[in-house]
């Protein structure tokens, strides 16, 4: 794209602001090189990953990369043989992105795209992982030669500090010693002795107090076990030196698919702060056209992204009737912006960023954006400011192809205005020749009769107010619009009877033209606010049809509730009937009185029809409020249905659909059921009772780990992950675990132990020791 063009419509304004929503370095210098494409195909894909960005952040808004770092500069030294900070090697654990999207990779496959290639560095992880705590401490798990240095380490050190302590106590300690305490000089443990006693305590002498009245003294009977715990000392930093070597070894092997993934993880990083972008500005992601329609241009409602406060919005089309549109309109009435902002938003959705429209916007992919805004007058060059624009006109007309974009302000201006009117009008002839989409902007009276009289080319006008003499930002398309430069001048305190010489001394039919015109602006308020009466009207019958529609719905379904409810109601008092007439019928037997047996039966008939009929037109009515949806689902004999109330399966056996009712079996049970207590399943009779004894199957509990690793967690959340380990590690049996929180701001340690404080399977808890991760880690004891 034209780096001149690219400048003027203030498109790295807007990089730098995208750059701020970035996270690492990485991602912000894509940002800050962020350049548009006439890819068609990558124009789509990349905001197909900015829509997707917003969806994830919608669905999941503590996704985030913060975490990553970007460690290339230090895998190179790696490669190279350097042994790197431990920090810096825990910094390789970039594994957030790739694990977040892996169980979304179906939803946001344009995003799933970028990351699916990060290349996991199992080994290198793991070994890092292993040897190194949260705050870049080597732990004693790192090898066993360093465990068993430590060990010995705390032994010797356990033992020769008693053996100091043995000394303070003692007679000989109290009378010699300036304080009753050990402390350590050199890397040797000392003890301060009075400067007159020094002789009673025989040892050597490390450091003298600054007023001379202390020695300290190594005593003789631990200068053995002083050095032995030098050597031990010695030991460990050489395999601590040893295994960070070893480790910096592992992450140069793998220095190309590290700076590979930083490079991925910049891609995805990008993507999320466009979307960050978009919340900022209220953007959305325009329809990109291509091939037949490809030329075709449609803003809704555009807003320029680095106004301040509540700017006007643009709607415009270009490219379908005709492609080169001529603004016209009153001094500081938005010409220029109008021209901005459409040049800047095409920038920046072929950039892959999503624009501030409305949904409807269409945009196609142009192959160059070039603009001519502003004063180019250059005095190193000698050139005016004529001579400037022409220079920059040339080079456009020699550069542009018809699938190009030009946007050019006050065309012709800065010289005669009869021949800068007649350059424009040949300009426009030939754009127009060519097929390019242009948008120029003008105040040339010619120009105007120009666009209206001739095809491919249309008026517009930015609207100005002839009651308050302002201009209102609005653009309406068809109309040619006024200077009003007389007005203008009035109300920016020309005096008044300069502005009168002025209207004596223009044309009588320029003036009529500007009367017209004035008439047109106040026509076409009136006819704009007409159309928006209508259409508030419009909007409210749309409104009062989905409420009555809505009231009908309620109707039907409360009506379809209270048949129900008779229809239940008469099969309870059928059943009471039945039971009655059974116990009377029994009764009756035993008093063998044939004929009060057969009148109760035919009691029982008559009732029995009358209930059937009751049924059968309740059936009725309720099959006919039936919605669509229900009645599609159809239920056939041998259907596998699930019954909503057990969430038990079922085979069907018959049905019903007069009494809306049907005969199911489940196991070795026949039941009868009404047709809307159940839900049809896919699965055939067999599969469904296997389905069904996978329901009732207990769920395996499974190990627990003695460790949980709560990096990178919000605090909020961190309740109840820690609340679901503890109940599986005591189910495990463990005695104690070990929950890695790191340091970060101290809020999920925070976290943590005020959980643990509270948790009725803690029996208490500590923060991790030297080896076990410091203060970054807590240790609980399980009851």
């Amino acid at each position: 794209m034209d780096t001149n063009s690219i400048a003027m419509l203030e498109f790295p304004r807007v990089r730098e602001r995208l750059a701020n929503h970035t996270s690492f370095p990485a991602g912000r210098e894509l940002a800050l090189n962020l350049q548009p494409t006439a890819d068609a195909e990558w124009v789509k894909l990349l905001l197909r990953q900015s829509a997707e960005a917003r969806r994830l952040l919608s669905m999941r808004p503590d996704f985030h990369i913060s975490e990553a770092y970007d460690v290339r500069e230090d895998a190179t030294r790696a490669e190279k043989g350097v042994s790197l900070d431990p920090l810096i090697l825990l910094r390789v654990l970039n594994r957030l992105a790739r694990n977040g999207l892996n169980k979304l990779s179906g939803e946001l496959p344009a995003l799933w795209g970028i990351v699916q290639d990060i290349t996991v560095l199992t080994q290198t992880e793991a070994e890092i992982g292993k040897c190194l705590s949260a705050t870049g401490e080597v732990l004693d798990a790192a090898s066993p030669h360093l465990a068993d240095v430590r060990w010995r380490l705390r032994d010797t050190r356990k033992q020769l500090q008693e053996k100091l302590a043995s000394i303070v106590k003692s007679k000989r300690g109290q009378d010699a010693l300036q304080e009753q305490l050990v402390t350590e000089r050199n890397g040797r443990y000392v003890l301060p002795v009075r400067v007159e006693a020094k002789r009673e305590l025989k040892g050597i002498v490390h450091d003298v107090s600054n007023t001379g009245a202390t020695v300290f003294i190594e005593p003789m009977e631990t200068i053995e076990a002083g050095n032995e715990l030098r050597q031990l000392e010695v030991e460990e930093r050489q395999e601590i030196e040893r295994i960070i070597a070893d480790l910096s070894a592992l992450v140069g092997a793998a220095a190309e698919d590290i700076r590979l993934n930083i490079e991925i993880l910049a891609r995805l990083d990008l993507a999320l702060a466009k979307a960050l972008y978009a919340e900022k500005v209220k953007a959305i992601e325009p329809e990109i056209v291509s091939g037949d329609g490809g030329h075709y241009l449609r803003l809704l409602n555009a807003r320029h992204p680095l106004l301040k406060g509540e700017a006007v919005p643009l709607s415009v089309e270009l490219g379908r009737d005709f492609s080169v549109l001529l603004i016209s309109g009153p001094n500081a009435g938005g010409k220029t912006v109008a021209l901005k902002t459409i040049g800047l938003l095409v920038l920046m959705a072929q950039s892959g960023l999503p624009v501030p429209c409305m949904d409807g916007t269409v945009m196609p992919v142009y192959d160059e954006v070039f603009a001519d805004i502003g004063d180019e007058q250059s005095i190193e060059q000698t050139l005016s400011t004529f001579s400037a624009h022409i220079s920059n006109l040339a080079r456009i007309i020699k550069m542009s192809t018809p699938h190009s974009l030009v946007l050019m302000d006050e065309l012709g201006i800065s010289t005669d205005p009869g021949e800068g009117a007649a350059l424009a009008q040949a300009t426009l002839t030939h754009f127009v020749g060519k097929g390019t989409a242009v948008v120029v902007t003008t105040h040339f009276s010619e120009l105007k009769a120009f666009a209206h009289l001739n095809r491919g080319l249309r008026n517009a006008s930015l609207d100005f107010d002839p009651v308050t003499l302002m201009p209102t930002y609005h653009l309406s398309v068809g109309i040619p619009g006024g200077s009003n430069a007389l007005n203008i001048a009035a109300r920016f305190g020309l005096p008044e009877e300069i502005v009168s010489n002025a209207r004596s001394i223009m044309s009588r039919g320029s003036q009529e033209v500007e009367a017209m015109m004035v008439d047109l602006a106040a026509e076409r308020k009136r006819l704009a606010e007409a159309q928006l009466f209508i259409g508030k009207e419009q909007a409210r019958a749309t409104e009062l049809s989905a409420h009555l529609e809505n009231e009908i719905s309620r109707i039907r379904d409360r009506e379809r509730d209270m048949l129900r409810e008779i229809q239940d109601n008469i099969n309870k008092e059928i059943a009471g009937l039945y039971r009655s007439i059974r116990e009377a019928e029994n009764e009756l037997k035993k008093q063998a009185n044939r004929e009060k047996v057969e009148r109760a039966r035919r009691a029982l008939e008559r009732i029995s029809g009358e209930a059937d009929e009751r049924n059968r037109l309740l059936g009725e009515r309720l099959a006919a409020l039936k919605e669509p949806e229900a009645l599609a689902e159809v239920i056939s004999v041998g259907d596998s249905v699930r019954l909503r109330d057990m969430d038990t399966v079922a085979t069907v056996l018959s049905v019903d659909a007069g009494q809306g009712r049907l005969e199911a079996q489940v196991g070795d049970v026949k039941l009868t059921l009404r047709i809307d207590g159940v839900e049809k399943l896919d699965t055939p009779g067999p599969a469904a009772a296997e389905a069904e004894r996978a329901v009732a199957r207990p769920r395996t509990i499974r190990p627990a780990s003695p460790e949980l690793d709560l990096r990178g967690q919000r605090a909020e959340m961190v309740e109840s992950a820690l609340d679901s380990y503890l109940n599986d590690a005591f189910m495990s049996h463990l005695p104690e675990v070990r929950i890695i929180h790191g340091y970060g701001t101290g809020a999920v340690r925070a976290a943590v132990r005020e959980g643990l404080a509270v948790h009725k399977l803690v029996k208490s808890f500590r923060p991790g020791g030297q080896g076990e991760g410091g203060d970054g880690v807590t240790i609980a004891v399980l009851t």
